[in-house]
C-alpha cells in the first residue's frame, strides 16, 4: 500500500532515454516522511495513516502550538511543518515513527501529483477564459473585451454564472498518470515526466496513479 508522500517542487529539467528521445521532466525533492499517527477502526472509526514532513527549524519551534508538540511527542519525532492523511485497508502494518521515502515508488510506473497552481491575480476574460477578443485593427474599440453578457427587456439582467474577469490561479490541481522517469534514493529525489502545478519550492502530494494500469498488469490479464 503506497502512502501519500509530501515533497517540494524544485524545478524542471530534461533527460534523454536510451533511444535518445528528449524528455521534459520535473524534479521533486521528498525527504522521508514520518508516520505520526495511526488511526484504527475500533478507536477512530476508519483505517488511516498520518504522515508528517519538513522538520521545523529550531528558530521556528516557538511557533509550534502545545497540542501539536504533544502530538509529535507521542510519536517520538521532532515537530514537522506539514501533515497529510492516507486511507489504508489495514493500519496494522504501520508503526509510529516509521519513515516512508521515495523508495515506495520504485516499482510504480505512474503517479498522480497534486499541488496549488501559481496565482495570476485579477485577469481579463481573454487570459482567464481564452476568449477570442475583437478586431485588432485601429478604430474598432473592441479589442480585449468580453462582449455583451446581458439580456433585452426580459429578463433584463445579467444571468449568474457568466464567464467574466476575476481572480485566476491559486487553485488545487491534480495531474494524473505522470510517468516516473527516475528515482534517486540517496538524494531523496523523484523525477516525473511533464510539468507539475505550482511554483518552485511549492508543496506537492505524490500518490500512486489511480487510473493508469501498468503494462505488467495488462500482460497478466
Amino acid at each position: 500500500m503506497t502512502l501519500k508522500l509530501m515533497g517540494k517542487k524544485r524545478g524542471m529539467t530534461r533527460l534523454f532515454d536510451e533511444s535518445g528521445n528528449h524528455i521534459v521532466c520535473t524534479v521533486i525533492s521528498a525527504e522521508p516522511n514520518v508516520i505520526t499517527q495511526v488511526k484504527r477502526k475500533d478507536t477512530d472509526g476508519y483505517e488511516a495513516v498520518q504522515l508528517s514532513a519538513f522538520k521545523v527549524k529550531p528558530s521556528k519551534t516557538r511557533n509550534v502550538t502545545k497540542p501539536l508538540k504533544g502530538h509529535f511527542a507521542k510519536a517520538n519525532v521532532e515537530p514537522r511543518d506539514k501533515s497529510a492523511e492516507t486511507r489504508v485497508a489495514s493500519a496494522e502494518e504501520f508503526q509510529l515513527g516509521q519513515e516512508v521515502s521515495v523508495a515506495q515508488f520504485a516499482e510504480i510506473p505512474y503517479v498522480d501529483i497534486q499541488g496549488v497552481s501559481k496565482g495570476k491575480g485579477h485577469q481579463g476574460v481573454i487570459k482567464r477564459h481564452h476568449f477570442a477578443g475583437g478586431p485588432a485593427s485601429h478604430g474598432s474599440g473592441f479589442h480585449r473585451h468580453g462582449g455583451s453578457t446581458g439580456m433585452r427587456s426580459s429578463p433584463g439582467r445579467c444571468l449568474p454564472g457568466q464567464k467574466k474577469s476575476g481572480r485566476m490561479g491559486g487553485d488545487t490541481v491534480t495531474l494524473q498518470n505522470l510517468r516516473v522517469v527516475k528515482i534517486d534514493e540517496e538524494k531523496q529525489v523523484i523525477i516525473v515526466e511533464g510539468a507539475v502545478p505550482g511554483a518552485r519550492g511549492g508543496l506537492v502530494y505524490i500518490t500512486k496513479a489511480k487510473k493508469k494500469i501498468s503494462q505488467k498488469s495488462q500482460k497478466k490479464k
